[in-house]
C-alpha cells in the first residue's frame, strides 16, 4: 500500500508539473508569438517599400497620397473633385524651372546623398527660437514624402521618410527624383506638377517657362494652398527676387 501511495503522489506530481510546463510554454510562447509578427510584418515593409521604389523608378506614380486627402478635403468643404496634374518629360520641362527649384529648395541638391545636415542643423536652430516652424528637407526627401508617406511631423513618419530617402537615393538617378519632385509637388488648389501649374498661372507649357515665371512658381513651393504666383506680395517678390539671383550663381546642373 505504501509502495502504491508512493507513486500515486508522484504520478499526481509529474500531471501538476505537465500542466504547469504547458502553462509556462503558453506564457513565454507569448512574447515568440509577437515577436514573429512583428518580424513578419518589418520584412512584409521592407520587401514592399524596396518594390514600390525600384517600380518608380520607371512607372511615373499617377497620384500621390497628399492629392487624394486633399481631393477629400474639397469634397467636405462643398466642393468638387479636383487633380489638376499633367505629366511632363524631365527633358520636356524647362531649364529655368530646374533651376529654379534648386535656388529655392535644395542648393547642393546634386551633391547631396538625401540630405542636407547643414541645412537640417541650421533649421533646427531656428525652430528653437521661433513658434514658426522652418523646414530642413532636401528635395530628396520631400519626394519621398510626397510620393510613398502622409502628412504629418511625428517622429515615426519622419523616420519612415528618411528610410525612403535612402532608398530612392541608392535606386533612382537625381534626374529621375528631379523629375518625380517638379511633377508630383502642389503647387495649388488642386494642382500639381509644374506643367498644370505652367498652365494655370501663365497659360504657357512647363517647357516655355522663362526666368521669372520659374522662380515664381518656386516661391510658392512651401505653402500653395496660401501663396500665389501670380498675385504675389511683397514677401514673395522679395523671395521671388532672391531666387532669380541664386539661380545665376549656380554653375552648370549636370543631370
Amino acid at each position: 500500500m505504501a509502495v502504491l501511495k508512493f507513486f500515486s503522489k508522484n504520478n499526481q506530481k509529474s500531471k501538476s508539473n505537465a500542466r504547469n510546463s504547458k502553462s509556462d510554454s503558453k506564457y513565454y510562447g507569448i512574447p515568440k508569438l509577437i515577436f514573429r509578427i512583428f518580424k513578419l510584418a518589418f520584412l512584409l515593409f521592407f520587401g514592399l517599400s524596396l518594390l514600390g521604389v525600384i517600380f518608380y523608378r520607371f512607372v511615373n506614380p499617377p497620384f500621390t497620397w497628399l492629392m487624394i486627402e486633399r481631393g477629400f478635403q474639397r469634397k467636405s468643404a462643398g466642393k468638387e473633385w479636383k487633380i489638376d496634374k499633367k505629366w511632363k518629360d524631365f527633358d520636356d520641362i524647362s531649364d529655368n524651372m530646374k533651376r529654379a527649384a534648386v535656388a529655392a529648395e535644395d542648393q547642393t541638391f546634386l551633391e547631396h546623398h538625401g540630405f542636407d545636415f547643414n541645412a537640417i542643423e541650421k533649421a533646427i536652430e531656428k525652430n528653437s527660437h521661433s513658434k514658426k516652424l522652418i523646414g530642413g528637407s532636401t528635395i530628396s526627401q520631400q519626394v519621398a514624402k510626397n510620393v510613398f508617406l502622409w502628412e504629418g511631423r511625428s517622429i515615426l513618419r519622419k523616420g519612415i521618410e528618411a528610410y525612403f530617402t535612402v532608398l530612392i537615393e541608392t535606386f533612382w538617378s537625381k534626374k529621375r527624383i528631379m523629375e518625380v519632385y517638379l511633377n508630383e509637388i502642389e503647387m495649388g488648389d488642386g494642382i500639381y506638377g509644374v506643367e498644370a501649374a505652367s498652365q494655370a498661372y501663365f497659360h504657357k507649357s512647363a517647357s516655355d517657362l522663362t526666368r521669372q515665371e520659374a522662380a515664381a512658381i518656386a516661391v510658392i513651393f512651401p505653402s500653395p494652398l496660401k501663396w500665389s504666383a501670380t498675385n504675389p506680395t511683397k514677401y514673395l517678390k522679395h523671395r521671388q527676387y532672391l531666387i532669380m539671383k541664386n539661380m545665376k550663381r549656380l554653375g552648370p546642373l549636370d543631370f
